[in-house]
C-alpha cells in the first residue's frame, strides 16, 4: 500500500523533528522541504546571488545534487544540515522560498520523490499544493511565543548566542511573509488535522499523529 503523509505549519511548530520520528515509527521516507529551501539559501548566499536574481537561483537550484540521509539534508555530497540552520539562513530563507520559479523546480522534485516512495513530508504547503492529494494531512501549530522559546533553546543548545526577543520577531516576520506570498501561502488545508502542540511534548503529538495513520491503515 502506497501512502503519502502531509505536515504543514508554522515556524518552529516542530514539524522537523516530529516528522521525523514518523518516518522512523512508520518505515517513511522523509523529506524535509523546508531543508531544501534552506540548502537553496545556504548556497546561493555562498555564491552571494541574491533573491532578487530569479535566473541566477533557478539556474542554481538546477544544478545542485539534493538528496537527504537520514534527518541530514546532503548538497553535492556535503552535508550542510548545521549550515542551513543558523541564523543567517533563517532570516533570509523566506524571500528566496517567495520566488515562484525555485518554488515550481523543487515541488516537481518533491512530488517525484512521492510518486516513487512512501513519504512523509513537512513544509508550508504540502497539504495545499504539493501534496494535495496526500491520504493524510496534518496541520501542526503552536502558541508565537511557545515556537520562539524553543527556538532560542535550540540555538542555545547549539551554542548559538542570540537574545529571545529578536527571534520572536523574526518568527512573526517570517510568519507574515510566510502567510502573504502570492504563491503557496502558510495555510491549513480544509481537510488537514490540526493539532496545536503548545502544551504538548513531542511524544504526545507523536502518539496523536500515529492514532490517525494507524486508523488509515487498517481501513485501506
Amino acid at each position: 500500500m502506497h501512502i503519502s503523509i502531509a505536515i504543514d505549519g508554522p515556524a518552529g511548530a516542530g514539524k522537523s523533528t516530529i516528522a521525523s520520528i514518523v518516518a522512523s515509527k512508520f518505515d517513511l521516507v522523509y523529506i524535509n522541504t523546508g531543508s531544501m529551501y534552506r540548502a537553496i539559501t545556504l548556497i546561493a548566499m555562498r555564491n552571494k546571488i541574491s533573491h532578487t536574481d530569479v535566473k541566477s537561483v533557478c539556474e542554481l537550484a538546477k544544478s545542485l545534487k539534493i538528496r537527504f540521509k537520514g534527518e541530514n539534508i546532503i548538497v553535492n555530497d556535503e552535508d550542510v544540515s548545521i549550515d542551513t540552520r543558523s541564523i543567517n539562513v533563517t532570516n533570509a530563507v523566506s524571500n528566496y522560498a517567495s520566488i515562484p520559479e525555485l518554488r515550481e523546480i523543487l515541488v516537481r522534485l518533491q512530488r517525484d520523490i512521492s510518486n516513487e516512495y512512501d513519504v512523509v513530508m513537512d513544509g508550508r504547503d504540502i497539504g495545499t499544493v504539493v501534496l494535495k492529494d496526500a491520504d493524510i494531512k496534518f496541520f501542526l501549530t503552536a502558541d508565537i511565543r511557545e515556537r520562539a522559546r524553543r527556538r532560542f533553546q535550540e540555538f542555545k543548545e547549539k551554542g548559538i548566542n542570540v537574545e529571545y526577543n529578536k527571534i520572536l520577531n523574526d518568527i512573526i516576520k517570517r510568519d507574515y511573509i510566510d502567510s502573504h506570498r502570492k504563491l503557496s501561502p502558510l495555510k491549513k488545508a480544509q481537510d488537514a488535522i490540526e493539532i496545536d502542540s503548545s502544551r504538548l511534548d513531542i511524544n504526545e503529538v507523536v502518539d496523536m499523529m500515529s492514532k490517525y495513520i494507524m486508523d488509515y491503515i487498517k481501513s485501506n
